[in-house]
């Protein structure tokens, strides 16, 4: 039986999404925290490469995993387990601060471990969406959703920042543990429907199985794996970027941590102005082509990061709002078309998939950034990965029949949704 969201349903859902942002905030303070640890105890770009390297390959390895398990477990007790392993293996590791124990190397454990719970964690936050949500305020709370989350993100690093200044780090990390039990709230309290499934036997099938109905289900939605090879390109040439940020504002620039927290808002204040856009606005026509063009800015941004002069922290700033201008508007749009289409006793396994292929040549970018930054300067490297980002982006849309999908025609989104409910194990 297909899960038909309602005003209860949506009020829960609200709920459930005020205590994630508390979480988020947590989760965000500590990542800055541990990042400028690293940048400042290792002065290398190879220990920053080796940590975002280690935080995406167990996302690639085990979110399919998860994706499977969300669509046949609970998946409110899904998330609340998943946390709650985050926040022990957090209380861990500043116990191991407080008793002077914790070096590099345990760090890069702690960061792996994370990035486990989180795998386990997005494919059971995002399947809940759409049976939670009714259909019409998908696009509007995909906005909304960015648009917090980027106001949680300038606060996050700013606050990371100023804790750094007055505590050490083991009690910094109290953040994390706290914000986790806050979350915890409206968690437990709120009821999140179960999905049952529909187009497949009552009797439970195989992991493998399971797993191959997703992947038939990415291969009958037009254009999904030429978007997702522009993602997996994309991603690739974005890593150093997410890797090397720190290490490119603390050496290059000779910054602090509050130079970097600096540079963080202006790319999250960008992040609120798309979000803001894309909350208000309540239908888009040429998705497809809004999406290009929005990447297409992005990788501009990137360039304009990339040609700062040394301390030039205004410019960097300046292509931090170009970029986050443009990730919400291309993020809400792309996730409203997988949330439309797709059945909700599938939506774990299909995000999972798509956000594992999406990332799976991203460790390999990971791990060549700090190489590749010590060969040709991080500027350099920022600028030549934003022109072939660009390159890229032409080349697909040029080349490929993307162009030619017509997300907005409801005659072929309905086609789309009676393909996915006609495959069979």
């Amino acid at each position: 039986m297909e899960i038909m969201p309602n005003k209860e349903s949506f009020k829960n859902y609200l709920y459930f999404w005020s205590g994630q942002l508390f979480s988020l905030f947590g989760s965000m303070v500590v990542f800055f925290v541990i990042i400028w640890w690293i940048t400042v105890e290792t002065q290398s770009p190879i220990f920053l490469a080796i940590g975002s390297f280690l935080f995406i390959i167990c996302q690639v390895i085990f979110m399919p995993i998860a994706g499977v398990l969300a669509d046949r477990l609970n998946r409110k007790v899904m998330i609340v387990v998943a946390d709650s392993f985050q926040a022990v293996a957090t209380l861990i590791l500043l116990v191991l601060f407080q008793m002077n124990l914790a070096n590099i190397w345990i760090v890069l454990i702690f960061i792996s471990l994370r990035s486990i719970f989180q795998a386990f964690h997005l494919p059971a936050v995002n399947s809940i969406i759409p049976a939670m949500v009714p259909k019409e305020h998908l696009s509007r709370i995909n906005g909304i959703n960015f648009l917090f989350t980027g106001v949680v993100q300038i606060i996050a690093p700013l606050i990371g920042a100023t804790l750094m200044i007055i505590l050490p780090i083991n009690t910094i990390l109290w953040v994390d543990v706290i914000t986790f039990l806050i979350a915890l709230i409206p968690l437990v309290l709120i009821q999140i429907p179960s999905v049952e499934n529909h187009g497949e036997t009552a009797e439970k099938t195989s992991f493998y199985t399971e797993f191959k109905l997703g992947l038939q289900t990415v291969k009958v939605i037009p254009g999904l794996v030429t978007v997702i090879f522009l993602s997996m390109l994309l991603n690739f040439l974005i890593r150093p970027f997410d890797t090397l940020m720190p290490y490119y504002i603390n050496v290059f620039h000779s910054g602090s941590a509050t130079h970097l927290a600096i540079v963080l808002v202006f790319f999250q204040v960008g992040m609120i102005c798309g979000a803001t856009v894309t909350s208000l606005k309540k239908t888009w026509k040429n998705k497809m082509k809004v999406i290009f063009g929005c990447i297409s800015i992005l990788m501009t941004g990137y360039g304009i990061m990339a040609l700062a002069p040394p301390g030039g922290y205004l410019v960097i700033g300046i292509g931090g709002v170009v970029m986050g201008v443009t990730l919400p508007i291309i993020n809400a749009l792309y996730q409203t078309f997988i949330q439309t289409v797709v059945p909700a006793d599938k939506m774990g396994r299909i995000t999972s998939i798509d956000n594992s292929l999406s990332m799976s040549i991203s460790p390999i970018g990971t791990l060549i950034s700090g190489p590749l930054a010590e060969m040709f300067g991080v500027g350099n490297l920022f600028l030549y990965c934003a022109i072939l980002g660009i390159i890229v982006t032409i080349l697909v849309w040029s080349f490929t029949g993307i162009k030619n999908v017509d997300y907005d025609s409801n005659s072929e989104m309905g086609i789309i949704t009676g393909k996915i409910n006609n495959i069979k194990n």
